[in-house]
């Protein structure tokens, strides 16, 4: 071998050392910053943290998943709820009040029928906001409550602010309602629900056209079908909507 031939070996290996020595730190601080990610290690990552989200749509505004808005209230047995309490749970929002001679008390009978068909799920909860807050205070909740069987310790009744409840009602989940001296009962109220996931983002199915329906019927009873103006029940598939959360 020449002694041309030896001179060209010895100066690559002087340039693979050169580059080792400069650029392979700087390759590990990229890998240590997460600016280069190993596909080996995302895929171990995705397999081990999994979440597989179920079909449900989620309600957007301004392409923004809408999220249930902070609140705090009294339940029925007095204590500060908001919406922490709720975090981690899948819930059903409802806004009544318990002087309701129409909507109110079939809205109250179907989420209990939903109560139970949950009891063994400890994340499973609903709230509920009286829209009458200064006749319904928190004993008057609470018999409420006795009356139609709440069981469920993530089902709160609850009273506060007028101002805050129809604030949360109308702006914070678009479910109507409003006080008006000509309507049966004094209020008007939409006899909708609203679910929530885990995370607190309002989910529901999606009609034939792949559109959120947002909100859930909540006057119709599951065995009744249809009720007498034909409006059809939608308890069956919120519990079915429901299950998927859970699974989330």
């Amino acid at each position: 071998m020449s002694k041309k031939t030896n001179y060209s070996y010895i100066g690559i290996a002087f340039i693979i050392l050169v580059f080792g020595i400069i650029f392979i730190p700087k390759i590990i601080d990229r890998i240590s910053n997460n600016d280069i990610i190993r596909n080996e290690s995302r895929s171990d990552f995705s397999k081990e943290n999994k979440v597989t989200l179920s079909d449900l749509a989620f309600m957007e505004i301004n392409g923004e998943a809408k999220k249930v808005p902070s609140f705090s209230f009294t339940n029925q047995d007095g204590k500060t709820i908001t919406n922490k309490d709720y975090e981690g749970k899948v819930y059903v929002i409802e806004f009544f009040f318990t002087t309701c001679p129409t909507i109110c008390p079939r809205m109250n009978a179907n989420l209990i029928q939903i109560q139970n068909a949950f009891k063994g799920f400890e994340n499973f909860g609903v709230a509920s906001f009286t829209i009458n807050p200064d006749y319904d205070t928190p004993e008057i909740l609470k018999a409420y409550a006795a009356h139609y069987g709440v069981t469920n310790p993530n089902w709160h009744l609850m009273t506060g602010d007028k101002e805050a409840i129809y604030k949360l009602s109308n702006e914070g989940f678009n479910l109507y309602t409003a006080q008006d001296e000509d309507a049966i009962g004094g209020f008007e109220h939409s006899g909708n629900f609203a679910l929530i996931d885990k995370n607190g983002f309002i989910r529901s199915r999606k009609d034939a056209f792949g559109n959120p329906i947002i909100y859930y019927k909540g006057i119709v009873s599951e065995s009744e079908k249809v009720d007498d103006d034909g409006t059809p029940e939608e308890i069956s598939a919120l519990k079915e909507d429901i299950k998927k959360l859970l699974n989330e």
